[in-house]
């Protein structure tokens, strides 16, 4: 993915450089009625690319934050439910009795029959 971003941003360069070649000419632009910004259009395109780059960046890096800590959140919440023992049992109360034991067979017992 790294590749593909490299080439994409080298292209936006080499087409950038090659418009700013053939379009080297000055222009005004008329901000307000008194003040007159004279620029070549190279630096107009830049700078309209990046008023329209910039806000749109912070949008998708405050997103990308955003859905990194509600996965965090997410990843954090399964991994206690995980790693929690299980719940017990209720112990008996002591009330109840507990059972009696089941009778040991011997050797004795068992030779009567």
């Amino acid at each position: 993915m790294q590749v593909v971003r490299t080439i994409l941003w080298v292209l936006l360069f080499v087409g950038l450089m090659a418009f700013s070649f053939f379009n080297w000419k000055p222009v005004e632009v008329t901000i307000w009625e008194n003040l007159v910004l004279e620029t070549k259009v190279p630096a107009l395109v830049i700078v309209s690319f990046l008023l329209g780059m910039i806000p749109t960046w912070l949008l998708h890096r405050g997103t990308k934050w955003r859905l990194n800590r509600r996965i965090k959140n997410l990843e954090n919440a399964a991994k206690a439910t995980a790693v929690s023992p299980p719940v017990a049992s209720p112990v008996s109360s002591p009330t109840t009795s507990a059972p009696e034991p089941a009778p040991a067979f011997t050797a004795d017992s068992i030779k009567k029959d």
